[in-house]
């Protein structure tokens, strides 16, 4: 299980550190990296503030899964599977969230 906290929590940091410069908007429209949708690679005005929305989510889905995976890991005998899940639902759930209102936010600009 200790692979498995530390890939979580690398997951975790990495996710973080890919969204800190699109928080600073220090990432300027492009094909690759942040929210890529027509409306903001068309209006650099809300490729900025979408981008900056999102990344705010994704830096808390990435705490999350760190508080998760590190959370999990100190229950007495749970198994690999159970923990697996617990982090991925976890995830998935601030993910969800995070890309279901950054979609919101988008729209009502």
């Amino acid at each position: 299980m200790l692979v498995l906290l530390i890939v979580y929590v690398l997951g975790g940091l990495g996710l973080i550190l890919l969204a800190v410069p699109m928080y600073l908007e220090k990432i300027p429209p492009n094909a690759w990296y942040g929210f890529r949708v027509r409306k903001t690679l068309e209006n650099p005005k809300i490729w900025y503030a979408v981008n900056k929305y999102s990344s705010a989510w994704f830096m808390a889905a990435g705490l999350a899964l760190i508080f998760a995976a590190l959370g999990l890991a100190l229950i007495p005998g749970i198994s690999i599977d159970a923990y697996s899940l617990a982090c991925l639902a976890v995830f998935t759930l601030v993910f969800g969230a995070g890309m279901t209102f950054s979609v919101r936010y988008m729209n009502s600009l």
